[in-house]
């Protein structure tokens, strides 16, 4: 399912307009990136919770020429399933 789908089903679930469910969407996604670029971890009870983690600097290697390369530190994001829906996939 990709994001229009998404959309269009919630919208016939929930009797509101597909431009009224995009809205939202918009909105909840801004919020939940702007929570995440403040450093705060957002928890959705009985979905899961979305954070962004750290990565240190490391070393790699190139695979065509086996070159030892610096692999930069990141940021990543991370998100761990609620229990209930890990018990609902299995």
């Amino acid at each position: 399912m990709n994001k229009s789908q998404l959309i269009k089903a919630v919208a016939e679930k929930s009797e509101l307009s597909q431009k009224q469910v995009s809205e939202t969407w918009k909105l909840f996604e801004q919020t939940i990136v702007d929570t995440l670029n403040e450093g705060e971890k957002v928890q959705l009870s009985g979905f899961g919770t979305f954070e962004v983690r750290a990565r240190a600097q490391r070393k790699g290697r190139n695979p065509k020429t086996g070159e030892v390369v610096s692999v930069p530190a990141c940021k990543y994001l991370a998100f761990v399933s609620a229990k209930s829906i890990k018990e609902n996939l299995n």
